[in-house]
């Protein structure tokens, strides 16, 4: 299996969890998602409904996403290392039976 890029990922995650808080914020002030973002607020501090507010979720939100992320990403590929499978171990070729003739004295 492919490897995920540990960083890439963690800061795309980071980056959809971001906005997906900022337009959060902004709609609240308009009334849509108000009570999500009083709830979010008492996990990030300053979250609020507002343009403000909404940005700084948003960096809240792009910290514990990226975070997140990252040790999403790193689990991932530890979990999927293909392992490496034992050699068998070659059986000894048969060994020719030698006579050895007593000498004659």
């Amino acid at each position: 299996m492919k490897k995920l890029n540990v960083w890439s990922f963690g800061l795309a995650i980071g980056i959809v969890c971001g906005a997906a808080a900022i337009l959060t914020g902004w709609f609240a002030a308009l009334g849509w998602g108000d009570l999500y973002v009083r709830v979010m607020s008492s996990v990030y501090v300053g979250f609020e409904p507002g343009f403000w507010g909404g940005i700084v979720g948003g960096i809240w939100s792009f910290f514990w996403g990226g975070l997140w992320g990252l040790l999403v990403a790193y689990l991932y590929n530890v979990m999927s290392e293909e392992k490496k499978k034992p050699e068998p171990k070659k059986k000894a070729a048969p060994r020719k039976k030698t006579t050895t003739a007593k000498k004659k004295r």
